[in-house]
């Protein structure tokens, strides 16, 4: 499935459309929280038949925000 183009009015044409498992891989976030968070509109994501697709962009620009505003990171 990742090898599917994802074009959308958003500006993703030509980004590879990946699994939620695989974004799971990507970020160590499980895949339940990652359909979450696509759901509630944190990272982007379509739903193609029972499956929920992302992009490695889409996950890795939420994982970098997230650790950048996350309260618990010590800054040490």
């Amino acid at each position: 499935m990742s090898d599917l183009p994802a074009e959308d009015s958003s500006g993703r044409s030509g980004q590879q459309l990946i699994t939620l498992a695989e974004a799971a891989q990507i970020s160590g976030l499980s895949h339940s929280h990652l359909r979450l968070l696509v759901r509630k509109g944190k990272i982007w994501g379509v739903k193609m038949g029972r499956d929920w697709l992302t992009t490695r962009e889409a996950v890795v620009a939420y994982s970098s925000t997230k650790q950048e505003s996350d309260p618990k990171r010590s800054h040490t």
